[in-house]
């Protein structure tokens, strides 16, 4: 007798043997046992799972001369017959290639016939292959079959078989193989059999079984007679690694090391994807109990070395591609354009994106595990250092200017809290910026060339000294705090400040108090004069929100006074020599004001004819010519 394959010659002939699943084997020897069986079971699972084993196994107990608690004893007659496949109580039918109405017909006539043994077992593979009409013909036999007929059916896709098959039969699902449990059984099958297979190869074959019984002693097979493991072990490794480094030459180099070892594109796309899903899962904190230990550590370090966006990014692009290989005149050329496109550093879709704020963060989260922080010195600069002493007998004292605002630095506020410290980047600046308009209502103006702004308490800034007892009073641009809480205003400075008061504000108000002239500043009230009353009305109804930007220009309570009439008021007489002409009016939507207060001219123009008439003097309206036709 030639060589006989791993898988068969170790082959479960009892409940026992069978490995990795408990809950049917004990469920199927406690029927057995207790003569509970059922008429018909359907076991569905991944390949080499046990399936057919099972089944053969059941075939045993219910014909076996002296079960033991469910169990063959595997010297009768029978449980002899059925090992050696010369049996009458065993009949295996492959659904794939009797799947017409004619061969379950057949099947069907057989089924009432008598055999040796007390029960008749019919294994029917790959069922859901069965045509339709062959479902219909089986469902009356698989529901009413003799007494002494078993049938056991079995598939890969239970989904596949109709409903109508599915409601007679006792269903048990079967389980791809943990790792270690699939480890102890490959070491047992090793020593058993007198092989000399080192760890590598083991691995090797554990790797290419993927959790089936069948397919692992396979693979073992393979490392015997190669005498180790296959050359492309490693390939789908040293891929995925090339696009955590981000190496296109060492992607294509560990690709062209793959083909020249005989390996088909197809295989090596198809071992690439088993590491990358592996490596998704050990980065989502899924069990990996179908690895052995050495791949749950290459899976861990692939997951850290690429992360969850690169690893979801590449299965996909080595997904497509390989439903491209299909199609492809060189099957090699998907393959190794996608795993250019994942291994290169730049890339402009939204994967590609997200792949590289992936690889920021996780650097960003090394650096600060490795102790890396900005120190107070970098985040927050010391402030200029100010000459305290005094001056010189007869120098001005010195004065320590305000910083000017910029773009980047919002102004500082004008009342007497202490201003927030300054933000340490431009993202946080411009959120402090969208605070203060939220909180205030419009953007804050910028600080009076006359009145220096308050003093933020984030930088200590020298108070100026006292002005000589010589030196005369103040200018007028700078009013001064009176004892009754209001200030001196210049009339010229509101004029002048004026413009830059009103930008800050809304349209209304910009364009209600454009058409007016400011006349009179006396007792802190600002007069705006009119040349009548409409204008003068609807700027006295904005006129608070003016007071508010006048007051917080000039640092002190400012009023403002609307009147049609300057001279007719009371008030002093406007010194047009002295203060800069208003601006002229604008025609742009901004000072147009709102549209809802906007009224229709007069239609001046009567018809067509009028018009064109004042348009050429002199014109006469001549009659048309009769139609002659």
């Amino acid at each position: 007798m030639g060589h006989q394959s791993l898988y068969r010659r170790y082959r479960s002939q009892t409940f026992a043997g069978i490995k990795g699943q408990p809950v049917v084997t004990n469920a199927l020897r406690t029927a057995v046992a207790e003569g509970r069986h059922g008429h018909a079971y359907l076991f569905s699972g991944p390949r080499g799972t046990g399936k057919t084993s099972t089944a053969r196994v059941l075939a045993k107990a219910l014909n076996c001369e002296n079960p033991t608690n469910g169990e063959p004893d595997g010297t009768c007659t029978s449980c002899k017959d059925i090992e050696a496949g010369r049996s009458f109580d065993l009949h295996e039918l492959d659904a794939a290639s009797n799947n017409k109405v004619d061969d379950i017909r057949e099947l069907i006539n057989r089924v009432a016939l008598g055999s040796p043994g007390r029960t008749k077992v019919y294994i029917l593979d790959e069922v859901h292959m069965l045509t339709s009409g062959a479902e219909n013909a089986l469902l009356k036999t698989l529901e009413e079959p003799p007494d002494h007929v078993v049938f056991v059916l079995a598939t890969t896709e239970p989904l596949k078989v109709v409903s109508t098959i599915r409601s007679r039969t006792q269903h048990y699902h079967f389980h791809l193989l943990p790792a270690a449990e699939l480890e102890d059984h490959l070491r047992w099958v090793i020593d058993d059999a007198g092989l000399d297979v080192d760890d590598d190869g083991i691995a090797w074959a554990l790797k290419a079984g993927g959790g089936s019984a069948r397919d692992t002693l396979s693979a073992l097979d393979l490392v015997v007679a190669s005498g180790g493991a296959p050359d492309t072990a490693t390939t789908g490794v040293d891929l995925c690694r090339a696009i955590a480094d981000r190496d296109p030459a060492a992607a294509v180099a560990a690709m062209q090391r793959g083909l020249e070892t005989g390996s088909e594109p197809r295989i090596i796309g198809e071992d690439m994807l088993g590491e990358l899903r592996n490596a998704f899962l050990a980065s989502m904190g899924a069990p990996l109990i179908h690895l052995d230990e050495a791949s749950i550590e290459r899976a861990n370090e692939l997951a850290k070395a690429m992360g969850p966006a690169t690893i979801t990014r590449s299965l996909e692009t080595i997904g497509s591609a390989l439903i491209e290989v299909r199609q492809a005149p060189d099957p090699r050329v998907p393959i190794e354009v996608a795993l250019l496109q994942l291994a290169r550093a730049d890339g402009s879709d939204t994967a590609a994106l997200l792949q590289r704020i992936e690889v920021l963060e996780r650097r960003v989260e090394e650096l600060s595990a490795g102790g890396f922080a900005p120190t107070a010195s970098s985040a927050n600069p010391p402030p200029p250092s100010v000459d305290t002493s005094s001056p010189p007998p007869g120098a001005p004292a010195p004065q320590t200017a305000a910083p000017a605002p910029t773009a980047s630095t919002p102004p500082p506020p004008s009342s007497g809290t202490p201003a927030p410290p300054p933000p340490r980047s431009r993202a946080a600046q411009a959120r402090q910026v969208l605070q203060q308009k939220e909180a205030g209502g419009s953007t804050p103006p910028p600080p009076s060339r006359a009145t220096p702004p308050a003093p933020s308490t984030s930088q200590p800034v020298t108070a100026p000294a006292p002005p000589p007892a010589e030196t005369s009073a103040p200018e007028p641009s700078a009013p001064a705090a009176s004892a009754g809480g209001t200030s001196s205003l210049d009339l010229n400075d509101v004029v002048e400040q004026l413009p830059g008061v009103l930008e800050g504000l809304s349209q209304r108000v910009r364009a209600r108090f454009r058409q007016g002239t400011p006349t009179d500043t006396s007792g802190g009230t600002v007069t705006f004069s009119y040349p009548n009353q409409l204008p003068a009305d609807r700027a006295s109804e904005v006129k608070g929100e003016l007071e508010q930007a006048l007051s917080s220009r000039f640092n002190t309570a400012v009023s403002v006074q609307v009147v049609v009439d300057a001279s007719k008021s009371g008030g002093p007489p406007q010194n047009r020599s002295s203060r800069p002409a208003p601006p002229p009016p604008s025609d742009s939507e901004e000072d147009i004001g709102p549209v809802s207060e906007l009224r229709d001219a007069d239609d001046s123009s009567n018809s067509m004819m009028d018009r064109l008439t004042a348009a050429f003097p002199g014109a006469k309206l001549v009659d048309p010519p009769p139609d002659r036709h």
